[in-house]
């Protein structure tokens, strides 16, 4: 008898994959920052590196202010208000660029998961 049952056990686990066959949940979409307000809104060009006060909903506590398209050096302030230090390099000629805010996705577990990166729609910032 337990020589069968042992036999219908090994028979269900192979038949359902058993226990080595993980599978591959695919991440969750990630929370969407918004950016409400940019603070200075515009800067003289190369009048040197300054700070950007970006503030916003839902920034997660390791979001990143990205200027025309990089990441900077950010700092977080909770769900509302990040900055961000803007070398003058990044200033160096005149124009509008984009600032976008970034929550990184999170690490899956050993059956996938987590979340996606997640960029907000792009405040413009005039560097005169």
């Amino acid at each position: 008898m337990k020589l069968l049952s042992s036999l219908l056990l090994a028979i269900v686990l192979v038949g359902c994959g058993g226990y080595g066959n993980m599978s591959n949940t695919p991440p969750q979409p990630g929370t969407v920052p918004t950016i409400s307000n940019l603070n200075p809104p515009n800067v003289v060009a190369n009048s040197g590196q300054f700070s950007l006060v970006v503030t916003g909903t839902s920034f997660n506590g390791n979001a990143v202010v990205n200027f025309n398209g990089a990441a900077m050096a950010t700092t977080s302030g909770g769900a509302t208000k990040l900055t961000a230090t803007i070398p003058n390099s990044a200033i160096a000629n005149s124009g509008n660029v984009p600032v976008t805010v970034t929550n990184p996705g999170t690490p899956g577990g050993r059956y996938g998961g987590g979340t996606s990166p997640a960029t907000s729609m792009a405040m413009t910032f005039m560097i005169n």
